[in-house]
């Protein structure tokens, strides 16, 4: 008889972004007066920047001519965005990544959870609490993050870095040693950052204890101070202990395109393997490639111009990150992040639970944001708003937040 496989089973729910999509669709059918201004997930609102709308059209026209058309994308992706991403994003930073290095896919969150696959299921998982459901959530899928306990809301394996405002929401050196550790800087969902001093006691104590750092830059281009590190490569020792996951959706405006890269140096070895070679062949095998066109409007982002664009739109959304900051804490809220990240975390008011909150910020603000719990035990009675709304809604939203 067939079966399923089980680790699915253990899931808790649905995941966090479908189930505040329930709870949002059935409010606003039961009120459908009511104008709700979205701030919960983080999906851009900005227009795509007019060079990745001119390489689009010209890579449209060139799958239309037999000469220039373009089947199945090699396997990393195409030469040529790799070499301009090596160029920009890390030459031009002085880290040592090379083209061969890199792997172009459709997204940060695919191989977030993706990249778990080349390990095996008895290593031991660290993550941040709160952090970004996928990272535990796909860890479960594959057997390793054991028992879920129902009083604590944490795995029985999978070990826990609080980031709490006695740390700065940056987690601690575990004591435990991990074999795995998730980290994401600008971080999601607290916007936290940490100085690259403190970054390389991250990767001095990976290579010390044969740890892997999966290190999520997605949000890299909203760094605004000098001393926050832009990758994990600017530390010394990091081609030896840390795999990078990069995204387009947020500094280019790629949520609906898709298109993202991972970075795994040949000398990074385990168990006597190059993962860089394990990687290969997952992405080999399971993946057929971005598209020709997506990646073509990828490397227009490469450029003066294109850096210029996407700048203009980063900090559109950062106005909209100030606002939120300075409104809600002007109202007497406890708010933090905003500077480094397009996120807001927030401390509920009157000691209201996470989804308590949602649903009272629903119903009387008619605003919508993301309950801090959702991202971990850590995170209840806090609440992320992202800054990625249209300008006018946000400063909207916050005015019905302030008047509640």
């Amino acid at each position: 008889m067939i079966s399923v496989n089980e680790d699915y089973l253990k899931l808790r729910g649905s995941y966090l972004f479908s189930e505040i999509g329930k709870r949002v669709n059935a409010y606003a059918a039961a009120h459908p007066e009511k104008s709700i201004i979205r701030l919960g997930i983080g999906d851009v609102t900005r227009p795509l920047p007019p060079v990745v709308i001119d390489a689009l059209h010209k890579a449209v026209d060139e799958m239309a001519n037999e000469d220039t058309f373009r089947g199945y994308a090699p396997d990393l992706g195409y030469e040529f965005l790799r070499s301009a991403i090596a160029e920009w994003d890390y030459k031009k930073r002085g880290c040592d990544i090379s083209p061969d290095e890199i792997f172009v896919s459709d997204g940060a969150k695919s191989d977030s959870g993706n990249i778990q696959e080349i390990f095996g299921r008895g290593c031991k998982v660290a993550v941040c609490d709160p952090v970004y459901p996928v990272y535990v959530d796909t860890n479960v899928m594959s057997g390793r993050a054991g028992t879920y306990i129902e009083e604590t809301g944490m795995w029985d394996n999978i070990i826990y870095m609080p980031c709490t405002k006695d740390n700065g929401f940056a987690p601690c050196l575990p004591k435990e040693v991990p074999d795995l550790i998730y980290l994401c800087f600008p971080n999601n969902p607290t916007g936290a950052t940490i100085t690259k001093s403190e970054l390389q006691k991250w990767v001095d104590y990976a290579n010390k204890n044969g740890s892997v750092i999966l290190y999520d830059a997605a949000y890299e281009a909203y760094i605004t101070e000098e001393d926050v590190p832009h990758s994990i490569y600017e530390c010394e020792g990091a081609r030896e202990c840390a795999i990078e996951l990069h995204s387009f959706s947020k500094n280019a405006g790629f949520t609906g395109l898709r298109l993202g890269y991972t970075v795994i140096p040949k000398s990074l070895v385990r168990d006597g393997v190059m993962l860089h070679s394990l990687w290969a062949r997952r992405h080999g095998t399971k993946y057929n490639g971005a598209p020709y066109i997506v990646q073509r409007a990828g490397e227009a982002i490469y450029s003066e111009e294109g850096q210029a664009q996407i700048k203009e739109t980063v900090d559109y959304y950062m106005r909209n990150a100030r606002i939120i900051l300075k409104g809600l804490h002007g109202a007497g809220y406890e708010v933090s992040g905003g500077v480094n990240a397009p996120y807001i975390w927030m401390k509920t008011p009157f000691k209201l639970k996470s989804w308590d909150y949602f649903d009272s910020l629903l119903s009387q603000a008619n605003v919508v944001g993301t309950p801090g719990v959702g991202f971990g035990p850590s995170g209840e009675g806090y609440f992320r708003l992202t800054a990625f709304g249209k300008y006018e809604n946000t400063v909207m939203a916050i005015n019905r937040i302030r008047s509640i």
